[in-house]
């Protein structure tokens, strides 16, 4: 991690030698033997990060950290005060010249006395090292091991594939046995053991065993943590039951959320995990939510503390069942599948035996630890010198401790086995608060802007940014947690809880990160990056902040403008600023000030507009507004010439889907001057000419551009933009009205790239120019009313794998012929207002595993040859007509015989805009509905 920052810090100082040469008059020469300074200290760190080191070695790279910080803040404040003062004008720089030059003087003056000082220092440092031979980090590498405190985060998850799940078959088959059958009277399992030993992966393999899923009514998933919130988790209850988003449940009181819920479970037989609770207190109250129903609804808790299980023992049908390490032979499968799981069929080669039963041996049957280190060898060469290497670093850390400390040793071993370009990015996870799961696309824009992307040839840094989330991915340290499935575009990714407990335990001793959380009341001020959660107003009073280069606000429940004063006063070398979901309802001027900001954001906030000083803000790349009240973006944004990415849209999901659903934003005509911008979503077309698309035109590097407000006179200027840009992936183009056309007929040369198209206007025809995209993956057909089948033409694009007609047919059938969509997973058929008639032939949509249909009103029974979709998971119907729905129940067994294989068969009813009530097939709450 050291050597990273050095790494980082090199940089800017080449970048400051090279394009602010200006600034360092009479320092320059300082700073170029400084960096070469650096530069030869620099090899010296490499490995430092991969093992315990000696005190006094690691006194010596501490120090190194240290000088590395203390560079960068000097050169960050100089650099900002030369901004100021290239900033003021009016009155002050009207008087005369000579005003300004002095005031240059005094930054100048100071930058060459701490660059002198700063000389000194790595010089000293550099001597240090050879005085002490400190020529490598093998000479610091230490055999003794350093305790480490561990918090026992839930862990389960990171090992619930199919191929990881060994040695707990029979407690399985046991526990669902238990769930389908046994007494009628509603019954607790708390499923108890030590960390990593796999309470979730049995938890999560019962939950949704195929025979469970279809006994009971409800399910119900919750992830309780250390620190948990009641309410929430009661809502959280509310949204799975009533398949709703969680921000469309209204905010009620914790008396009022349990009555709703022991009213609608009442008649319902229920599943519901409690995962990794910890406190006996969580029970207390949440169990007044779930009815004792005789129904035989089954509640499992998993925990570390056997007084908890013990404390959720209420009857004599109510079970405590602790897990037990698995067996040496159950360990040494499990190791092997992950280890060679793509090499060697699975089983360890002879000259590996011996050093990957030791490794094994070492786990101590701690599927965790199994899971990890066979994750890591896979990615390994396949010989024993490889082997020798991980055994003898692992011998150090188990050999320590074998109990709890054990599994956070080897997860450390995962952090410390990451090359250095990947630490501070693994590293920023630990800026998110736990189980928090976070877009794939903002986290590499983070990770851009702080400066942890190293640019390769060819490439863009998002491009590189991606393939390291890929290789965290890979190395089980990241996991997607939302999205999973190739279609989704919104990719969502988390660490699990263990992993975020040694990420802030790093962070804190590297001076990286700190999170300040309710009850602190001071900061150490030498963090780079700070996270509030719920801290209070005044600890911005006894702390300094010259440091800190980014912030990020979560669970605030009031900012008065006093802490927004403070905040912009105290923080002025940010480089990230993230107020998600933050209660603030404007942004000060002094935003301007924030010379070096390079990612802001507003998403979800109630901020209505942009101040003019935003035009100082030189350096930034990202501005998101997603979701605000913002309506305009103000002509000054022009001048930041650095911006890579404007997310601007906002969606009502409390009014019934439509066309102005969604909204974007106007720009003023200047937008091509912005010539890095890869994303601009979503701008409304102005009307005043074609000076918006010829503008759109210079974009060549937009990968991701949506546009409103569009009218028929502007689609062959948006054709002829659209041609120029050469990398463009999402595209999204929505009409002024239902009446208006589309008219994006006029390309010839449409971007090779694109991956998912949504037209949401009406269309006379299909654009040719779709037939011809091979990479396309998603297509949406919104508001268009076709008059043709669309499935004709895009039957035999090759890779799409979702198809969405939302009001996008206007004809009174659909047939999917045989050979047609062989890779579509998803379909749906919405709002399609004539249609009477689909019919699948047999091979056709070979994989589909999603069907959503509805409403439909002239469907009169399912689509015909839908029993012969063997991948289908999930049928869907919305606001289908009675006779539709009764035709499908199992007690009808007119329809039924076409969907029973299909694992889950739902029927939705509109509440309020884009919330439904969900209902599954055969319930008696949606058989009733159907008499009323």
């Amino acid at each position: 991690m050291t050597e990273t920052i050095v790494t980082l810090v090199i940089n800017e100082l080449v970048q400051l030698i090279t394009h602010e040469s200006k600034l360092l008059r009479g320092v320059h020469r300082e700073v170029v033997n400084i960096r070469d300074e650096l530069e030869s200290i620099q090899c010296f760190l490499q490995d430092a990060d991969k093992r315990d080191l000696q005190d006094g070695f690691k006194t010596w790279v501490n120090q190194v950290r240290e000088a590395a910080y203390h560079i960068e803040d000097v050169i960050d404040e100089y650099v900002f005060h030369m901004a100021q003062c290239r900033n003021q004008q009016g009155f002050i720089a009207s008087l005369h010249k000579i005003g300004r030059s002095l005031k240059k003087l005094k930054p100048r003056h100071d930058i060459a006395s701490k660059i002198q000082d700063i000389k000194i220092s790595v010089r000293e440092i550099k001597e240090r090292s050879e005085r002490y031979g400190f020529n490598s980090s093998e000479h610091g590498s230490s055999s003794s091991a350093t305790s480490v405190t561990w918090h026992d985060p839930r862990v389960g998850s990171l090992f619930i594939e199919e191929d990881e799940v060994v040695g707990i078959e029979s407690t399985r088959d046991e526990l669902v046995s238990w769930m389908v059958g046994g007494a009628s009277k509603r019954s607790v399992l708390s499923v108890v053991g030590m960390g990593g030993i796999g309470k979730t992966t049995l938890a999560k393999k019962v939950y949704e065993n195929e025979l469970v899923k279809g006994h009971f009514d409800c399910h119900v998933w919750i992830t309780v943590s250390q620190s948990y919130n009641v309410q929430k988790i009661l809502m959280s209850m509310s949204k799975q039951i009533y398949q709703a988003k969680e921000r469309q449940i209204d905010m009620t009181d914790e008396i009022i959320l349990i009555s709703q819920l022991r009213k609608c479970l009442q008649q319902k037989r229920y599943v519901v995990v409690f995962d990794d609770v910890w406190k006996t207190e969580f029970w207390e109250i949440v169990k007044h939510a779930l009815p004792c129903n005789d129904r035989g609804s089954r509640i499992i808790i998993t925990t570390r503390s056997y007084l908890i299980g013990v404390s959720c023992k209420e009857s004599l049908s109510d079970q405590v069942r602790k897990l037990q390490p698995l067996s040496q032979d159950k360990a040494w499968e499990l190791f092997c599948r992950k280890a060679f799981l793509s090499e060697f069929q699975g089983c360890c080669p002879q000259e590996l035996v011996r050093l990957s039963m030791n490794i094994v041996k070492k786990c101590e049957g701690l599927p965790l630890a199994i899971v990890a280190i066979g994750g890591l060898l896979s990615t390994k060469e396949k010989v024993p010198l490889e082997w020798q290497n991980l055994h003898d670093s692992l011998n150090s850390e188990l050999e320590s401790n074998p109990h709890l400390t054990s599994i956070t040793k080897i997860l450390s071993l995962s952090y410390h086995d990451l090359p250095s370009y990947l630490k501070s990015c693994y590293l920023y996870f630990g800026m998110f608060p736990e189980d928090y799961s976070i877009t794939g696309a903002r986290l590499l824009w983070l990770w851009v802007a702080e400066g942890f992307i190293k640019g390769k040839k060819g490439k863009a840094l998002e491009d590189v940014a991606e393939e390291y989330l890929m290789e965290l991915i890979h190395r089980n340290l990241v996991q997607v947690s939302f999205g999973e499935l190739d279609y989704e575009i919104d990719k969502k990714y988390r660490i699990h809880d263990l992993l975020h407990e040694i990420i802030l335990s790093k962070g804190g001793e590297l001076n990286f990160s700190q999170v300040l959380e309710a009850g602190d009341t001071t900061s150490d001020g030498k963090s780079r990056c700070l996270s509030i959660h719920s801290a209070r107003e005044d600890i911005f009073e006894t702390s300094e902040y010259s440091r800190v280069r980014s912030v990020f606000l979560f669970s605030i429940n009031e900012m008065p403008r006093s802490f927004m004063v403070k905040l912009f006063k105290k923080f002025n070398l940010l480089k990230v600023l993230d107020f998600e979901d933050a209660p603030i309802d404007y942004l000060p001027q002094e935003v301007g000030n924030l010379f070096h900001l390079k990612c802001l954001s507003l998403r979800r906030t109630k901020v209505k507009i942009l101040p003019k000083s935003m035009g100082r803000l030189q350096n930034l790349q990202t501005l998101n507004v997603m979701e605000t009240p913002v309506c305009e973006l103000p002509i000054e944004i022009f001048r930041l010439y650095k911006l890579r990415h404007i997310l601007a849209h906002s969606h009502d999901f409390e009014i019934e889907s439509s066309l102005f659903a969604m909204k974007g934003v106007k720009v003023h005509d200047g937008v091509g001057c912005l010539r890095d911008l890869q994303t601009l979503s979503l701008v409304e077309a102005n009307h005043q000419g074609v000076g918006l698309f010829t503008e759109l035109g210079k974009l060549s590097q937009l990968r991701t551009l949506g546009i409103s407000n569009m009218a028929a006179e502007n689609g062959m200027d948006l054709c002829a933009s659209l041609q120029n840009m050469v990398q463009l992936k999402v595209l999204v183009v929505s009409s002024i009205s239902e009446e208006e056309i589309l008219d994006l007929q006029s390309i010839s040369s449409p971007p090779q790239f694109l991956e998912h198209i949504f037209l949401r206007g009406r269309l006379e025809r299909l654009p040719n120019w779709i037939l011809g995209l091979h990479n396309l993956v998603t297509l949406g057909l919104c508001f268009s009313f076709l008059v043709e089948d669309p499935l004709i033409c895009v039957k035999t694009l090759p890779n799409l794998i979702n198809l969405n007609l939302h009001q996008g047919y206007d004809g009174e059938g659909l047939h999917f012929e045989v050979g047609g969509f062989q890779k579509l997973k998803r379909l749906t058929l919405k709002k399609l207002n004539r249609l009477k008639m689909v019919e699948i032939d047999r091979g056709s949509l070979p994989v589909l595993e999603q069907l959503v249909i509805g409403p439909c009103p002239q469907m009169k029974e399912v689509p015909s040859g839908i029993q012969h979709l063997k991948s289908l998971k999930s049928l869907d119907f919305y606001e289908m007509q009675r006779e539709f729905v009764l035709h499908l129940q199992p007690d009808r067994d007119k329809d039924y015989w076409k969907v029973k294989k299909v694992t889950t068969v739902r029927f939705g009813y509109r509440i309020k805009g884009e919330r439904y009530q969900i209902y599954k097939l055969g319930e008696s709450d949606l058989l009733e509905r159907l008499q009323v």
